[in-house]
């Protein structure tokens, strides 16, 4: 992961360096800017450029890729009178380099931006927004770019919102960034999110034409566990190592098991990393399910006063003082900086398998009134602002990217399109999600692990406990978010 920030109108250079300092913990390996030109690898302490500009783009930098074949450079990147900056990963990244380099282009294509880069030029026919559409039903990943053509701005957004981003507008200056704190710093106050699949062109927002939680497609059940296997792959590819956020239950587990599975043919070092008090629900479940899957397990046992230095922070990371976000957030924050500490840049995340395989006890209802269906596509299409940049702004605080296995667009297109009643059973079905559980199992975790109930992270971990019962007392969390 990385951060992008961009402002269009009239503006000091100094303004989207500003910007950049506000996001660094995003990318802290490198950070560059467009200014006239593109200026990389600085130093954004020593930077200083008051002359006037209108539009600039900056871009800092988290290095993941580090093989021959395959690099996080710095960006911006720039070919002709495009430039892109990239915040993500593409999994289809060498069968896009492959088509590229077949229609002729000869560019030495190393990173993701000039993969993305030199695929959009190829679809560019003086048209910037088609060739943003076309190329956005090619590409598979995780994303946030701006491409600016000398004329006109494209700012796209991946389509289950992975990735964060967020714009503003006012009459003489636009925005836009990874994070509200980098626009807020730039002095912008009414600040948007862009919608997953949607696209900013110069500055109107651009639907899709069916988004993809609207799909109606024909589910295969006997396809969820290749989909799945395929999609835990791709995000390890050319990973030495990987984080695992555990809790010990299903879907956790499951993923652990896969990347095992995988670590035996590619040599990919897996680390389990779980959070809560000394005697929680998920510290004694992953302590059992880490001994049954024969992984490394770290475990931070957290204390009051460990959440009381770390709320700060993560509160104003999430922008919300809600108290259900605010714990699974401390979650998320403890278990990556376990990760950050061991020199680790990529946490795999089971997030999304609860909305899509009917995880929640509120669908009991929707089962019961025949809306499960719906209640899951609605829930899909809004988990970007309700859990994905709450758990990706916790992470980031320790310079750590989440990939999420079970958001893969191919495994969510299907899932979606399975009956209700392959996830829910009955009314009574006091588990859920009995798809899921049934696959894990065959797949080779014990009972226990696949069938072990749901226990959300802020009441598994202890924390939920720890912030009612002693930090709520004397203090108020929206004084965090002045």
């Amino acid at each position: 992961m990385s951060s992008i920030v961009g402002l269009q109108g009239k503006f000091k250079g100094n303004e989207i360096i500003k910007m950049l300092k506000t996001s660094k913990h995003y990318g802290p390996d490198a950070s560059g800017v467009y200014l006239d030109d593109i200026k990389l690898n600085i130093n954004l302490d020593e930077f200083d450029d008051d002359n006037e500009y209108e539009i600039a783009f900056g871009h800092n930098s988290l290095s993941v890729y580090d093989s021959e074949d395959r690099q996080s450079l710095p960006q911006p990147v720039r070919n002709g009178n495009l430039v892109l900056t990239f915040d993500g990963v593409l999994y289809n990244f060498k069968t896009i380099r492959n088509l590229v380099q077949k229609v002729g282009i000869e560019a030495e294509i190393k990173s993701d931006a000039e993969a993305l880069l030199y695929l959009i030029d190829f679809y560019n026919k003086g048209d910037l927004l088609n060739a943003i559409q076309m190329v956005t039903k090619f590409i598979d990943g995780d994303y946030a770019f701006s491409v600016w053509d000398g004329e006109n701005l494209a700012i796209v957004r991946d389509q289950l919102g992975v990735k964060p981003l967020f714009y503003s507008k006012t009459d003489d200056l636009c925005g836009f960034a990874s994070n509200r704190q980098a626009l807020s710093e730039a002095g912008f106050t009414d600040i948007e999110t862009l919608k997953p699949e949607h696209i900013l062109y110069n500055w109107d927002d651009v639907a899709p034409a069916q988004a993809l939680h609207e799909k109606i497609l024909e589910g295969d059940v006997s396809k969820i566990d290749k989909l799945l296997k395929l999609s835990v792959g791709m995000r390890v590819e050319e990973l030495y190592e990987v984080g695992v956020i555990f809790s010990g239950g299903l879907d956790s587990s499951y993923l652990a098991l896969l990347l095992k599975e995988i670590s035996e043919n590619i040599g990919l070092k897996i680390k389990l990393y779980a959070v809560g008090k000394e005697d929680a629900h998920d510290i004694e479940a992953a302590k059992y399910a880490a001994k049954f899957l024969n992984l490394d397990l770290e475990i931070c046992e957290i204390t009051e006063e460990m959440i009381r230095d770390a709320l700060p922070s993560v509160i104003r990371a999430i922008g919300d003082d809600n108290l259900m976000k605010v714990g699974v957030g401390l979650t998320t924050y403890f278990a990556t900086k376990m990760v950050a500490e061991d020199g680790i840049k990529v946490a795999i995340s089971g997030q999304g398998a609860d909305e899509l395989f009917g995880g929640y006890k509120r669908y009991l209802e929707g089962f019961v009134n025949d809306t499960l269906n719906y209640d899951i596509r609605n829930d899909i299409a809004n988990m970007y602002h309700v859990n994905l940049e709450r758990d990706g702004s916790c992470a980031m605080l320790n310079s750590v990217e989440l990939r999420l296995p079970f958001l893969d667009k191919k495994l969510v297109e299907l899932v979606l399109n399975i009956p209700d009643n392959k996830k829910i059973v009955s009314m009574h079905d006091d588990m859920r999600k009995s798809i899921l559980r049934k696959l894990a199992f065959e797949e080779g975790l014990d009972y226990e692990i696949a069938y072990r109930p749901k226990k959300a992270a802020q009441y598994g971990t202890g924390i939920d406990k720890i912030l009612r019962k002693k930090i709520l007392k004397d203090t108020d969390l929206s004084e965090y978010l002045e």
